[in-house]
């Protein structure tokens, strides 16, 4: 914490004004850094009346249009974000380096909301327009920051809570903004944190996709100290081009390496960072393309596990054999290591090896199981393994895109076909996947009146893009996904029989997580995904049992979430049963294990966190419990006797 540094003359009204917003006279240095910059430099006045300013509609245009395709790659992560967090009041809202908002993501209910907070597109969030807040203070600060409330500096945002986190360019720089806000939080700082925490997940995985993207002509060396975080969210990448020299690196590679900056590697041989020439890489990626080679850095002989993506253009390829020729001509782009939740237990095993077989063949495949199993991981370690590993894998929710929007996010439009269209037009998610793989999730949820035209596409392999009257042929390899029964709504009407046995080449049905026979693996491995290089975490015998005893009703994602919180509440790297959720703590023995939790040691402090999420849980369920135990992805009974616990009354 630290103390605000503003001209004398005005301390006294600035810190008095700080004391009421937050109750304290002092800061976060980042916060307090901030409001000196907005009385100092931007002359703000904090309690002055406000209005956002907003670009004109051909500006905002343009600046999406800058982005090209990582803005289709952040919004496809925007959903996985909002899927994550829909229920909790919050917005994504992914702005460009200039704090302007490019794209935003809101439950439609809430639309008004944000609007009056001046959080839609277009609208400028740098601080010399809006002070203090989670964009603005994200591009000064060039890192995370997470604003609550009262740490605004403007009056008129008092009631917003921003958590912004920085997506960074292949230099290290800010080149965009992801960030999740409320327009009226009340949440408690565990809360924040776990915001916090998927928000910057998600914007580290849009920089790790647009630094592999941004490289088609280098070879990429993906690795990591630990062989199972390679192809993960931690990797390090280092680019080389053709001639062997260092083009590229990310903050991940510096950290790995012990390096203080890019300088240190960039424009450098690779014979200088590690013991073998480009030649050694090219003929790794044809002998060896799947697995993991252990080298030491010549800096200090720290050891590493590496994979190699060669260049995506074929011409690269044939220049790096001219200058360094291998043995053989390299393969095609090696796919990462499969997530645990794929590879690791004999059924999902089994219906990999099938699945494989057949999709090889350009079989449609049906995934069937319940919510959170991993049927999008389950598809992309499909995609990996296929012909066409080094093509577009293009994810489409079927049930988070609103019915309004689904037609133009598959199909596509041409220009003009609609208010607000691009300029040129926009390819649809069909159009994009072609020559790739198409995974179409929640497919039970797509309406009746669009499934005719995806019939359509699937029959004749072309697409007709909205206000368009030519025929676009496309290659598609299809891969579909659903937790329903599609037979009984074909059954019910609401499924069309024809696409049922379209889509169904073959149907692979995922266990839930409660049937596997890998639990254990599964939790130690999701945890040290879940942990950051720094700060790792292990389970205590009591918590494992608990984790291993407990029945996963939300499958994978429930487990993902739990150990994401016991790892930011856990002391000392240590999780304990009272850093577990209190429903997996009482479902290992009904009365006697809740005795036991009530004698785990649990401070005051999380208590009156748990209280205020319940609180505000309620607050937005209005009190509803079936929908409140829905959004705590709990049961009924777990949220009443929680109540209890709490001492808090429903209303009459």
């Amino acid at each position: 914490m630290s103390p605000l540094h503003v001209s004398s003359a005005a301390s006294k009204r600035m810190l008095g004004l700080i004391r009421n917003r937050t109750g304290t006279s002092r800061l976060p240095a980042h916060i307090a850094k901030s409001w000196t910059r907005c009385f100092d430099e931007y002359g703000i006045e904090p309690d002055v009346k406000h209005e956002t300013a907003v670009l004109e509609a051909p500006e905002v245009r343009l600046r999406q249009e800058r982005f090209g395709e990582l803005l289709d790659l952040a919004r496809a992560e925007m959903e996985n974000l909002y899927e994550q967090i829909s229920g909790s009041g919050y917005a994504v809202i992914l702005s460009d380096a200039e704090a302007t908002i490019l794209s935003t993501l809101t439950d439609p209910a809430l639309k008004r909301d944000f609007h009056r907070a001046g959080l839609w597109d277009g609208a400028l969030w740098d601080e010399r327009h809006e002070g203090t807040n989670g964009l603005g203070t994200c591009v000064a600060e060039g890192g995370p920051v997470v604003i609550h409330r009262g740490e605004h500096f403007l009056e008129h945002n008092v009631r917003l809570t921003c958590a912004g986190a920085p997506i960074l360019d292949v230099d290290g720089g800010v080149m965009a903004v992801l960030d999740a806000s409320s327009a009226n939080s009340t949440g408690c700082v565990v809360h924040q944190r776990h915001t916090m925490a998927l928000v910057k997940m998600s914007a580290n995985l849009i920089a790790r996709c647009n630094f592999m993207r941004a490289q088609p002509d280098s070879w990429i060396l993906r690795f990591h100290s630990r062989p199972e975080f390679v192809g993960l969210l931690h990797e390090a990448l280092l680019a080389v081009d053709g001639q062997g020299v260092v083009r590229a690196v990310n903050d991940s590679a510096l950290v790995q390496l012990g390096m203080n900056s890019r300088a240190c590697l960039i424009g450098r041989p690779i014979e200088t960072v590690f013991p073998f020439h480009l030649d050694a890489v090219a003929r790794r990626a044809i002998v060896a393309p799947s697995t993991l080679w252990p080298v030491r850095d010549l800096a200090h002989g720290r050891r590493f596990f590496v994979k190699v993506r060669p260049p995506l253009r074929q011409d690269a390829v044939r220049r790096s054999h001219a200058a360094h020729p291998p043995s053989a001509a390299p393969a095609v782009a090696p796919g990462a290591r499969e997530p645990v939740h794929v590879n690791a237990d004999p059924a999902m095993r089994s219906a990999m090896a099938r699945g494989r077989q057949v999709f090889a063949r350009r079989i449609p495949i049906l995934l069937q199981g319940a919510t959170g199993t991993g049927k999008e991981a389950f598809a992309k370690a499909l995609h990996r393994g296929s012909p066409w590993a080094d093509q577009p894998f293009i994810a489409v929710n079927c049930a988070a895109i609103p019915e309004s929007l689904i037609e133009s996010e598959l199909f596509g439009y041409t220009r003009g076909a609609f208010t607000d269209a691009a300029r040129e037009g926009r390819p649809g998610r069909i159009q994009q996947s072609s020559g790739g793989t198409l995974f179409l999730d929640e497919i039970g949820d797509m309406p009746l009146a669009l499934q005719s035209r995806l019939l359509r596409v699937l029959e004749e392999h072309e697409v007709v893009p909205l206000g368009g009257d030519r025929a676009i042929p496309v290659d598609l390899h299809l891969v579909s996904a659903t937790h329903q029964d599609l037979l009984q709504m074909v059954e019910a009407g609401t499924f069309r029989e024809d696409l049922y046995y379209r889509l169904n080449g073959i149907t692979l049905r995922l266990p839930a997580l409660r049937d596997r026979a890998d639990k254990r693996e599964m939790i130690q491995a999701l945890l040290r995904e879940e942990c950051p290089d720094d700060e790792p975490a292990v389970l205590s015998p009591d918590a494992l049992r608990l984790l291993l005893a407990y029945p996963w009703p939300g499958n994978v994602r429930q487990l993902r979430n739990a150990l994401r919180m016991a790892a930011a509440l856990c002391s000392d790297g240590l999780i304990t049963p009272s850093n577990l959720p209190q429903e997996i703590v009482e479902a290992a023995g009904g009365a006697g294990a809740r005795g036991e939790a009530e004698a785990l040691p649990a401070s005051s402090a999380l208590r009156t966190a748990e209280r205020e999420a319940l609180l505000d849980a309620l607050e937005r369920m209005r009190w509803n419990i079936s929908h409140t135990a829905e959004a705590l992805g709990v049961s009924r009974n777990t949220l009443y006797r929680k109540l209890r616990k709490h001492e808090i009354a429903l209303p009459e």
